[in-house]
């Protein structure tokens, strides 16, 4: 007899694990199906052990300029098996955090890959081929997504890398060719230029990290421009070829074709949903390019009791709407009427050094809207508390609309702007204006005193400029 279940999740990433703890505490009884590590890519091979590595280079960095801080400590070295060791030391222990909290919610995890049966059923086929058979009321499909590639441009996994080989390299390359420029492709960019590797970026639009605003692009550009990495923009990839020494990048450019020559080429051009396999179709479930088509009022796919949230379902590919997704969609389950999730107002964050944060429209998104608007802008290099910790270069930006003055985006660039947007998007989500930005009184010295002032700056009252 099969197992029975309230609530099956397949996926046991941020999306995934949630939803099952959110069911648990709602009295569900919950089960996980996951077929590798719980926690999924973000945790084991994305956002945590990323963000370990940029840290060390953060360190390195300051470390090689210690002279300008009057630290004496000689030329220094860095171990590179030792960042990646301490790198998924960091990913194991959150893991290990997600199994405790499975057992803490009564939840059972499942080790296995799922496939959909007749009658909401999950089949799931366990490592060593036995298979088990569970029923469940509510089935959430949360398989997330993988790293895709450009047409002809296999990924090897030895010279043609995805960032999961990037995270776990055994030696520093001595050259690398990053195809893409988003969040994904300038992080490693920015790692792998700190440590000595030659970088080369090419990106298919006009800009690095194409989704953000202009102005917070061009801080980043000039950056590793700094570093050594080349950035080549408006360029198309034809193809990468293996070679006795590396890779061969071609690319056009203006009617021309170049080539890049490196000891790897990564690519980060961006992701599809983990849909082969699930048994999606033969269950009702419509996939549209790559991605499994929902309602996004409670995430059901039009198969009776069978629902889908985070990457599986396609943009935005982030971590923490995965999670909101999640719980909103339990909720909905739960019959709770939950608050539709406000798509236009979720941070992006790279976390690359300086880093770029955002939430809401661009300049370029309200131009091609026809919206009016006012913008703020204030530099880091008037802020104190940047300039004290030698953290000038960026700027806070934010965007008004022109009648009421209700915040219709914000931009940074520069130190902890990760942190910092969180401010913005709280004040968008209770529908504050300038004047309430700008009259919040932001303690003395900080980096979100930048928040204010160029929330001051649209009206021309910012003070440090």
């Amino acid at each position: 007899m099969a197992s029975s279940y309230d609530v099956v999740v397949i996926g046991g990433g941020p999306g995934g694990y949630v939803a099952a703890i959110r069911a648990a505490q709602l009295k569900m009884k919950t089960a996980v199906v996951e077929r590798d590590k719980l926690g999924g890519i973000c945790l084991n091979w994305g956002c945590i052990p990323t963000k370990a590595l940029l840290k060390n280079a953060e360190l390195y960095d300051k470390l090689t300029h210690g002279a300008e801080w009057g630290i004496k400590a000689g030329t220094p070295k860095f171990d590179f098996e030792r960042i990646i060791k301490r790198s998924r030391g960091v990913a194991d222990r959150m893991s290990s955090g997600i199994d405790f909290l499975m057992k803490k919610n009564k939840i059972t995890p499942i080790i296995g890959t799922a496939k959909l049966a007749k009658g909401n059923k999950v089949e799931v086929t366990k490592k060593k081929g036995e298979k088990e058979t569970i029923q469940a009321k509510h089935i959430i499909v949360a398989t997330g997504a993988r790293a895709k590639s450009l047409p002809g441009v296999k990924i090897d996994g030895e010279k043609v890398i995805s960032s999961r080989e990037a995270m776990v390299l055994k030696d520093l390359p001595k050259s690398l060719t990053v195809v893409g420029a988003g969040a994904i492709g300038i992080e490693f960019a920015y790692f792998y230029a700190v440590l000595g590797t030659k970088v080369t970026v090419i990106e298919y639009l006009d800009s690095i990290l194409p989704v953000e605003d202009r102005e917070a692009a061009k801080v980043v550009a000039g950056s590793l421009k700094k570093r050594g990495v080349e950035i080549i923009t408006g360029a198309a990839v034809k193809g990468v070829e293996t070679t006795k020494s590396g890779t061969k990048t071609t690319y056009e450019k203006n009617g021309k074709k170049e080539t890049v020559q490196a000891e790897k080429t990564l690519m980060a051009v961006g992701v599809t949903g983990n849909v082969e396999d699930l048994g999606l179709e033969d269950a009702g479930v419509t996939i549209e390019k790559g991605h499994i088509k929902v309602d996004k009022k409670d995430y059901s796919t039009g198969a009776k009791g069978v629902y889908a949230i985070g990457d599986v379902i396609g943009p935005p590919w982030l971590a923490h709407v995965a999670s909101a997704e999640a719980i909103h969609c339990v909720n909905a389950i739960a019959g709770k009427n939950p608050r539709p999730i406000d798509y236009s107002n979720i941070p992006g964050c790279t976390y690359c050094q300086p880093q770029v944060a955002s939430v809401g429209y661009t300049e370029e998104q309200l131009k091609e809207k026809g919206i009016e608007y006012k913008v703020g802008k204030f530099p880091f290099t008037a802020s104190g508390k940047a300039v004290a910790a030698s953290e000038p270069d960026g700027m806070v930006k934010l965007l008004f609309g022109k009648k009421y003055g209700e915040i219709l985006g914000g931009h940074i660039a520069g130190a902890e702007a990760t942190e910092l947007i969180a401010e913005v998007a709280l004040a968008k989500s209770m529908e504050a204006t300038l004047e309430d930005l700008h009259e919040c009184i932001h303690a003395h010295p900080t980096l979100s005193e930048a928040v204010m002032e160029a929330a001051g700056a649209a009206e021309d009252l910012a003070v440090h400029i």
